[in-house]
């Protein structure tokens, strides 16, 4: 089975923001820079889409569609609810990302007849909208990973799909060929230079002809997923392979102080997540884009182990001396990787690697808005309180005012304020609790 939460980070906003329900929502970077993470149905029908830049989004939605920042925490927390149900199905759960998960149902004790699974993907999906207070999922059933994943994707949202074993193929070749995992933009129309815009039509492509046309190891894979021939096993335990944050700015940062500051921002945060997961890691890694959208990554590998945010963002300021800073920067990236749960040691007690470059190609990205207001403290979407008002979440903000809608998950559509930016009585606030009457 694979479950994929719907439009998933919109869907928490919608549930804790009752004003936005049935509304466009779009979350994401909000400034110009910024990049759509997840846009509602409602959003979806104007074209917003996930990696769209926020720039085009505020485009082509109409007035009155909700432009938010992330909240972390709040997804994370609805995900771990969701995962603990799938736990009860079976042993073997492998979570792909924070808002799906493949399950290995003949681990566990269920009828795996049509009716029998299609009777409990019922009964889990009502269970997940009534423990996360009407968050919907889609889920797919099949003989094989790629199957489900598939049929997960087929009647979105809040769908079911069930591919009864035998008739795998009839329900992929009509398909296009985008379907298949590992089929991206590039691949696909190499394959419409040859008239294959279908499973079916791939289906009908020999070994030999398709190795020859996207190399030996895409071309093997997409062979036997054509046939239906998947025995991928589900995945209980993914270690992380690194830890890293990064942030775009507003405008390019040429300020040698600035960049400090926002190495050693990174740093912390990066330096949270490993102790938190009690980790460590050998590498450290910047990542850079300059004003010319040329990305490139430095990277040093230590003799210890390290999780110190002050010592993550020591190699990381090192790792910025080396780099062409002029013409500016417009973002930048800490990253740690190599992880283990060895205990830190001295950072510095060897000599270490010399940095490694990568460089990549220009990427495209909307162009430069005109430069703005200084950056504010609140951002779109941020739970907050007031000590006479209570708990909401913030409209707007700018010109030293912060505009608020009171309300919560389980109350009407609340009144909306506008107050000082500096009001003491208001303060950023943990997610609010849905379960709560």
């Amino acid at each position: 089975m694979h479950l994929d939460l719907d439009a998933f980070f919109a869907a928490v906003e919608q549930r804790d923001k009752p004003s936005l329900r049935g509304r466009p929502v779009v979350v994401g970077g909000t400034g110009g820079r910024g990049v759509v993470a997840t846009a509602s149905y409602e959003a979806r029908a104007y074209g917003a889409r996930s990696a769209m830049p926020t720039a085009e989004a505020r485009r082509i939605c109409p007035p009155g569609t909700a432009f938010l920042g992330g909240r972390f925490a709040a997804y994370r927390r609805t995900s771990d609810v969701v995962m603990a149900l799938l736990r009860e199905l079976s042993p073997l759960v492998e979570p792909v990302s924070i808002d799906e998960a493949y399950v290995d149902l003949a681990a566990g004790d269920h009828d795996l007849s049509v009716p029998g699974v299609t009777a409990l993907a019922l009964d889990l999906k009502a269970r997940i909208a009534l423990a996360t207070g009407g968050v919907t999922g889609s889920v797919g059933i099949g003989t094989s990973k790629s199957l489900a994943k598939i049929g997960s994707e087929l009647d979105k949202p809040d769908g079911l799909t069930v591919v009864p074993a035998g008739s795998e193929l009839d329900v992929l070749h009509p398909l296009p060929v985008r379907s298949l995992g590992g089929v991206g933009p590039a691949t696909a129309e190499r394959l419409a230079q040859i008239k294959v815009t279908t499973i079916g039509d791939l289906h009908r492509l020999s070994l030999v002809d398709l190795t020859t046309l996207v190399g030996q190891a895409h071309g093997t894979g997409l062979y036997r997923l054509a046939r239906a021939d998947d025995d991928r096993a589900v995945i209980t335990d993914r270690e992380a392979k690194s830890v890293s944050a990064e942030e775009t700015f507003a405008r390019d940062l040429t300020d040698p102080a600035r960049l400090t500051a926002e190495i050693d921002a990174l740093a912390g945060r990066v330096g949270s997540r490993l102790q938190r997961s009690g980790t460590s890691g050998r590498t450290v890694t910047l990542k850079v884009r300059r004003y010319d959208f040329t990305t490139l990554t430095r990277s040093l590998t230590l003799p210890q182990p390290v999780d110190d945010a002050r010592q993550i963002a020591e190699v990381a300021r090192r790792l910025l001396g080396a780099v062409d800073r002029s013409g500016g920067l417009r973002l930048l990236g800490v990253g740690v990787s190599g992880l283990s749960p060895y205990a830190q040691g001295d950072l510095f007690a060897d000599v270490l690697e010399e940095p490694t470059e990568v460089t990549e190609e220009p990427e495209p990205l909307p162009a430069d808005p005109a430069p703005g207001p200084a950056v504010v403290a609140w951002h779109p979407g941020q739970d907050v309180v007031h000590t006479d008002l209570g708990a909401g979440w913030v409209w707007g903000s700018g010109l030293n005012r912060v505009t608020v809608r009171f309300e919560g998950p389980r109350t009407a559509p609340g009144p909306v304020r506008t107050l000082r930016a500096d009001d003491p009585d208001l303060q950023p606030a943990d997610p609010p609790d849905w379960t709560t009457p």
